[in-house]
């Protein structure tokens, strides 16, 4: 008779899961597609790809270019922060929607490998990263 393993139950992301991460990131897109985008857009979306990225890397990925396609994503949304910190403009340039639409695509495509605890457990330590950063400046 085989035994299971004793641990935590594994809680895949449902289909509403995925649905809410989509539809920040993909709000965010078309807002800055058509010039909306501000603050709160930017960081719906980057909260999305980076808690995606971070699970993933976690989770030691296998699917292919996952993390490189993210890294740039991402990368790509530290300019646009940059910029919009100092100027106050917030947008994704044409250059960069590219990128960062890979990223969304590739988030999406990777996101049913994860699980719940996984991606609430990464938002988590990002948060604290970002709180605990902020109130040492």
């Amino acid at each position: 008779m085989k035994t299971k393993k004793s641990g935590a139950i594994r809680v895949p992301v449902t289909h509403g899961l995925k649905d809410m991460y989509a539809m920040d990131m993909h709000l965010a897109y078309q807002a800055a597609s058509i010039g909306q985008f501000n603050v709160t857009a930017f960081s719906r979306l980057a909260a999305a790809l980076s808690v995606v990225l971070s699970a993933l890397s976690q989770h030691n990925t296998q699917i292919p270019n996952a993390i490189a396609t993210l890294d740039v994503a991402v990368e790509t949304l530290q300019t646009v922060r940059t910029r919009g910190d100092i100027t106050g403009v917030w947008e994704i340039t044409k250059s960069e929607r590219p990128a960062v639409l890979s990223g969304i695509e590739m988030a999406e495509h990777c996101i049913g490998t994860l699980d719940v605890a996984l991606l609430e457990q990464t938002a988590a330590m990002l948060l604290e990263r970002l709180y605990g950063d902020q109130q040492q400046s």
